[in-house]
């Protein structure tokens, strides 16, 4: 099946806990519904729950293969359904969407209910973002697609998509196909940012550091996958 799990006993701050060829469904407690699920699970196939986001699965009729947080917020009926695929990391210095997802090792993540519920956490995620680069992770909302550019990459979009840049460090770059190009420009979250600019052909983006991130309509998923590397993500691959 190309997915295992490591042993749930002595989980280290850095252990490989999902192991998968396929991409992974990461959900955690914030709200998302079973559209936004499905649709995931489409190109994600294991699934996999941060602390209360377990809850949220369950209720939505979905049991994670794993759940992995520092347990403060996952019910007691939770834990008592889903013994035996319960990996705790009871350190406090990150939350549980970064414990999930460094223990994740797949293809790519779609991180599902980290996006609106309060916005320290929201916050807290596009850190986590930032700080793991290494992951391909796509953090959906009901509206919109967000993840950390890479150096450099290409998008296929339609004429007209919104397209917005968002600076998590000082970083400066050069763009083709945006209407307000971004060369020359100094980014910094205390300075300038790039709220809502707009395709007018393909889109590509040489970056010098990343600190990026990239935020789309939700419907051009599939192109910011493919953007990202990832060509054909189903069920089966």
């Amino acid at each position: 099946m190309g997915f295992c799990l490591n042993s749930e006993n002595s989980i280290t701050m850095n252990e490989v806990i999902v192991e998968s060829l396929r991409g992974v469904t990461l959900a955690g407690g914030g709200p998302f519904g079973k559209g936004l699920l499905a649709r995931a699970q489409l190109l994600a196939p294991v699934i996999v729950g941060a602390d209360g986001g377990a809850d949220r699965l369950l209720r939505l009729g979905v049991e994670p293969e794993a759940v992995i947080g520092d347990f403060d917020s996952i019910s007691a009926a939770a834990k008592s359904r889903l013994a035996g695929r319960l990996f705790p990391i009871a350190e406090q210095e990150t939350t549980d969407f970064d414990k999930a997802l460094r223990s994740i090792k797949a293809p790519f993540v779609l991180g599902l209910g980290f996006a609106g519920a309060r916005l320290d956490h929201g916050l807290a995620v596009l850190n986590a973002l930032v700080r793991q680069p290494e992951q391909r992770c796509l953090v959906l909302s009901p509206q919109d697609v967000c993840f950390l550019a890479p150096s450099e990459m290409t998008l296929d979009l339609p004429i007209g998509t919104r397209f917005s840049l968002f600076p998590m460090g000082a970083v400066k770059g050069e763009s083709e196909g945006l209407r307000w190009p971004i060369g020359g420009l100094h980014f910094a979250p205390d300075a300038m940012i790039g709220t809502s600019n707009e395709v007018t052909g393909p889109v590509q983006l040489r970056l010098s550091q990343r600190r990026m991130l990239v935020i789309l309509p939700l419907r051009y998923l599939s192109a910011a996958l493919r953007g990202l590397g990832i060509a054909s993500p189903s069920r089966g691959g």
